[in-house]
């Protein structure tokens, strides 16, 4: 199994009393809530602790793209990819990734993407997504209608640019380009593609169709996931498909600590304050046309049997430090009780490809810092003999190769 490392830039001022004044963490939040001299430190954090997973032997460096929200606030994943390209020297670089529909012309992110891949010596991965309707609809004013035909156009044009081995025009609905040729080319061609999302099947016909790797961004417990996971799954049998652990990407909160009591008191605050600060209203949440009619029909029936009064109750921070573990929203405690959880998640699920979010909310970055050499030295080691026998077409050959050669040289402990 291979582990990328991820966390939602989420920023760490806002008041005790910010989900009740300010119901939205997005698009109308009041920019006076920040400071831009703490935002910069933030990011420097991240920088550093993503420095120390590739030392640690992280596979993956997971960055991603959102706009006008203190709950992640990245909005341009290429920029901070760019600064671990020339800073670390193992893990891919996983930039999951540039909302398409947003960039006018999308040519620009084949640039960029290039310009990532040559700096890194060849290990971007490079993540497409539809991006959620507070960045699409509300930030960005893509209509939701447009939104997936957009991203659709975008994608064969980047894709394009990164092959083609002569300049080629484009002629297409919302771009047209008389002359496409890309230089720098990337050094993979292409690099390998993750499409995030939710549980639309269309999304999930794309990443079959392309052979992409497809990423659930799952933050709201395991009951939630069930469903969703299967479906995917069902899909790729019904096609015929290879169902390959690796071409599965799954997120999850994750706290190591030496003592379950010492899990508690170090993350309980942070986890709080993750779920109570990422609120959405209805009216950004679900505009009309953003959702086809078959995705919501699916959604509809994967939600018999799952409580959404738990994630409600997330969200308000009702629940205890080990009620949000029970249901699946983190797993937590020591490296023991953390290396079994996931090999029974991983196993569940067929999940080859797990994004472990390991800073959530305000959590200082002494306990982050603590948590990645936890997890990178007593729990991922002993983990990686699930799916060993599938190949993995979806992570860059020289990130592998770098992040192996380096296994050699990081101690495995046992506790």
């Amino acid at each position: 199994m291979k582990y990328h490392w991820f966390a939602e830039a989420t920023y760490d001022g806002l008041p005790e009393t910010y989900p009740q004044k300010h119901p939205s963490g997005s698009v109308d939040v009041p920019a006076s809530l920040v400071d831009s001299l703490h935002v910069g430190a933030h990011y420097r954090m991240f920088i550093r602790l993503m420095q120390q997973a590739d030392r640690l032997g992280w596979d993956g460096l997971a960055v991603n793209e959102h706009h006008q929200t203190t709950f992640a606030m990245t909005p341009s994943p290429n920029l901070l990819a760019a600064s671990l390209a020339s800073s670390t020297e193992n893990a891919a670089l996983l930039v999951i990734g540039n909302s398409l529909a947003l960039y006018n012309p999308p040519i620009r992110v084949a640039e960029e993407m290039a310009y990532l891949d040559c700096l890194s010596e060849g290990r971007l991965i490079a993540g497409f997504v539809f991006g959620t309707p507070m960045d699409t609809a509300f930030a960005y004013g893509v209509p939701p209608a447009e939104l997936r035909a957009r991203f659709h156009e975008a994608r064969e044009l980047i894709t394009r640019a990164w092959t083609e081995p002569e300049p080629f025009a484009f002629n297409g609905t919302y771009t047209k380009l008389r002359y496409v040729n890309v230089l720098p080319r990337p050094v993979q061609t292409p690099p390998p593609i993750w499409v995030p999302g939710t549980g639309s099947v269309e999304t999930w016909d794309l990443v079959l169709d392309e052979d992409y790797c497809y990423g659930y961004l799952s933050f709201f417990g395991l009951a939630n996931a069930r469903p969703i996971v299967r479906g995917f799954w069902d899909r790729v049998e019904q096609r015929g498909l290879d169902v390959n652990p690796n071409r599965m990407a799954f997120t999850q909160i994750i706290c190591v600590a030496d003592t379950e009591a010492e899990a508690e008191r170090r993350y309980g605050d942070a986890v709080r304050y993750f779920f109570t600060r990422q609120r959405a209203p209805l009216h950004f949440a679900a505009p009309p046309g953003y959702t086809s009619i078959a995705s919501q029909r699916e959604m509809l029936e994967r939600a018999r049997g799952v409580s959404t009064e738990d994630r409600l109750r997330a969200t308000r921070g009702e629940l205890s430090f080990w009620e949000y573990d029970d249901l699946g929203f983190i797993i937590a405690g020591t490296p023991e009780r953390v290396r079994q959880r996931l090999r029974e998640l991983a196993v569940e699920l067929r999940v080859g490809q797990l994004i472990t979010c390991m800073h959530m909310g305000d959590l200082p970055e002494e306990t982050a810092a603590m948590n990645n050499e936890l997890f990178g030295l007593q729990v991922a080691p002993h983990l990686r003999d699930l799916w060993a026998d599938h190949e993995d077409p979806w992570t860059p050959s020289v990130s592998k190769a770098r992040v192996a050669a380096n296994a050699a040289a990081v101690p495995v402990t046992t506790r």
